[in-house]
C-alpha cells in the first residue's frame, strides 16, 4: 500500500490530544514534504528519519513523499514524532506489515543508527493512551515513566529495527523488568532541626492540615527558609489522582518527570529575579510555570517583596481559582495551579525593624515603601499572616530540647485533612462561600469577637472568609465537630504581625 497512518500525541497539556501522522507514496521525483505546522525539531526529523532507516537495514523509498500530523492547525514540536513518521514509511512502502498498528501509539526520537532516545511528556500521552484503550510504544528510557498511569498497556523497544521486527513477529516487546513497590514517605529534612518556634510551626501545622497560604516576616536569619524547606515533609501524603496530575505537570515541562520522585510533593523555589512568565508559564506554545510545577506541592517565595510587583499581581488568580489559562496567538492552554504559597520576608529594606537586638536604619518612609510592594489584594489572599522573632544562643541553648519531628506534625495534619475529605471532600481553603456556610459549624458566640476583629482590622469579605476557614482548620486539628471562641481566637492571631 502506498498510504499509511501511525498514532502518536501531542504533549502540549494534560489532554495530550492525538496526533495522526500520515504517509503517503506517490510517484515522481523524490521528495518529503512535511506538512501540519511542524516547528524546526519536527522539520529536521527527516533527515534524522532517513539516516535511521538506511542504518537499520530498510530501503528509504525514492518517491514523492508526503507526510501530514493531523490535525493541521495544532502546532507540533520536539522529537518525538521520529518513530512514527519512520514507521509510517515503512509500512506505506510495504517494508512493515501495516495490519495491527491502529492498536499502537508511537512516541520517541530515532538516532542517526535507528536507535530510539527518550522524550519528555511521555505521562500524559500514556495516559491519554490508556484511556483509548491502545497500547503505547516508548522507548525503553521511558518505560518506567509510562507504567506509572498505563501498567500493562506499556510497550517497550530500544530500536526501529526491534519494533520493525516485532510486527513481523520475529521478535517480542522487551521484558517488564520493572517492580511496583509501596509508595513510600519521601525523604525531606525534618522539622526537629528548626529550634525554637513553636507558635511559626503551629501556623505551619495549620497551614498544612487546610491547605492555606502563609507569609513569614522576620529579621535576617531567623530560619524562616528552614522552616519553609521542611514544609513539603508535614504535608498529608499524595492520592494516586494528586500524583497522577502533578506528574503529568513536569512531564510535559522543559525538564521532564523522574519517576524516582513519583508521589513526592514538589518544592519549587524560583528566585526573586524571575520573570512572569517563569512563574506562571507562557512560550510560543505554552508551557507550565513555576506555579503549576508545585500543582499540588509547594511554591516558596523567598524575599517576597523583592519580586516584581506586576510578577506578584499575576498571581492573584491562581491562588484564588487553582488554575492559569495562557492565551497566545497559535494556541490557548489551560494548567492546574492549585499549589500552596509559602512566602517570606523582612520587615524593611534592612531586615532589623523590630528587632530588640539591632537597630533599624531605615527611615519610616522607605518602611513603607518597602511594605507597599505588597499590594492589599495579595495580601489579602494569604490565610496566615505570622513573625518569626529572633532568638539569642542562650535561648537556643535553653529550648534545644523536645523538638517535634516531622512525622508527628504529619500525622496531625493527615488526621485533620481526613476529617474535611470526610465531611466536604476537599481541603478547607478550597471551600467557596455556600460550601463554607454549609459545613462551618460554629458556636453562636464566636461571631462578636469576629466582627469587632474584622471592624478593627478593616478585613475585607475575602479576608473574613480565609478568617473562617483557618478557625476551621483549627478545630478539626482539636477534633471539633464546632469552631469554639478559642478556635476563633487562634485564627485571629495570625491575621498580622506587631511589628
Amino acid at each position: 500500500m502506498s498510504l499509511a497512518s501511525i498514532h502518536s500525541r501531542a504533549p502540549f497539556s494534560l489532554d495530550a490530544p492525538l496526533v495522526r501522522v500520515e504517509v503517503h507514496l506517490a510517484n515522481g521525483l523524490p521528495q518529503l514534504a512535511l506538512v501540519g505546522l511542524p516547528e524546526k525539531a519536527v522539520k529536521e526529523s527527516k533527515d534524522r528519519v532517513r539516516a535511521a532507516i538506511l542504518n537499520s537495514g530498510f530501503e528509504f523509498p525514492q518517491k514523492r513523499i508526503t507526510i501530514s500530523l493531523a490535525p493541521a492547525d495544532l502546532p507540533k514540536d520536539g522529537a518525538r514524532y521520529d518513530l512514527a513518521i519512520a514507521l509510517g514509511i515503512l509500512a506505506a512502502s510495504g517494508q512493515i506489515p501495516a495490519t495491527g498498528l491502529e492498536q499502537y501509539e508511537f512516541h520517541g526520537e530515532l538516532a542517526l543508527s535507528g536507535a530510539l532516545r527518550p522524550v519528555r511528556g511521555v505521562l500524559p500521552c500514556a495516559l491519554a493512551s490508556s484511556n483509548a484503550r491502545r497500547f503505547i510504544v516508548v522507548p525503553e528510557a521511558n518505560v518506567s515513566e509510562a507504567k506509572l498511569v498505563a501498567g500493562e498497556q506499556v510497550r517497550g523497544a530500544h530500536s526501529l529495527a526491534h519494533i520493525a521486527a516485532i510486527l513481523h513477529g520475529q521478535q517480542d516487546w522487551l521484558a517488564d523488568n520493572t517492580t511496583s513497590a509501596a509508595p513510600t514517605i519521601p525523604d525531606y529534612p525534618d522539622f526537629s532541626d528548626v529550634i525554637g518556634h513553636t507558635q511559626v510551626k503551629r501556623a505551619l501545622l495549620i497551614a498544612a492540615a487546610g491547605g492555606h497560604h502563609i507569609l513569614m516576616s522576620g529579621p535576617p536569619g531567623t530560619g524562616k527558609s528552614m522552616l519553609a524547606q521542611r514544609f513539603p515533609g508535614i504535608l498529608p501524603p499524595m492520592t494516586r489522582d494528586e500524583a497522577i496530575t502533578s506528574a503529568a505537570i513536569r512531564s510535559i515541562s522543559q525538564h521532564g518527570f523522574d519517576p524516582d520522585d513519583w508521589q513526592r510533593r514538589p518544592f519549587r523555589a524560583p528566585h526573586h529575579s524571575s520573570s512572569a512568565t517563569a512563574l506562571v508559564g507562557g512560550g510560543s506554545i505554552p508551557q507550565p510555570g513555576e506555579i503549576s510545577l508545585a500543582h499540588h506541592g509547594v511554591l516558596f517565595l523567598d524575599e517576597l517583596p523583592e519580586f516584581e510587583r506586576r510578577v506578584l499581581e499575576m498571581l492573584r488568580e491562581p491562588l484564588e481559582n487553582g488554575h492559569i489559562t495562557i492565551s497566545r496567538a497559535a494556541m490557548k492552554s489551560e494548567f492546574p495551579a492549585r499549589f500552596q504559597l509559602i512566602a517570606a520576608m523582612n520587615p524593611c529594606p534592612c531586615g532589623y525593624h523590630g528587632d530588640d537586638e539591632r537597630n533599624c536604619t531605615d527611615t519610616p518612609d522607605q518602611v513603607a515603601r518597602y511594605r507597599q510592594r505588597l499590594s492589599g489584594p495579595l495580601l489579602d489572599r494569604i490565610d496566615l499572616l505570622v513573625h518569626v522573632a529572633r532568638y539569642t544562643p542562650q535561648q537556643l541553648r535553653e529550648e534545644n530540647t523536645g523538638e517535634q519531628h516531622s512525622a508527628e506534625l504529619r500525622q496531625q495534619a493527615s488526621a485533620a485533612r481526613e476529617r474535611q475529605i470526610t465531611r466536604q471532600n476537599c481541603a478547607n481553603a478550597q471551600l467557596d462561600s455556600k460550601a463554607l456556610k454549609a459545613h462551618l459549624h460554629a458556636d453562636a458566640d464566636i461571631y462578636p469577637l469576629l466582627d469587632r476583629a474584622a471592624a478593627q482590622l478593616q478585613l475585607s469579605m475575602r479576608a473574613y472568609h480565609r478568617l473562617l476557614k483557618v478557625a476551621r482548620t483549627i478545630a478539626d486539628l482539636d477534633a471539633s465537630d464546632n469552631i469554639s471562641k478559642a478556635h476563633a481566637a487562634e485564627a485571629l492571631q495570625y491575621r498580622g504581625w506587631n511589628t
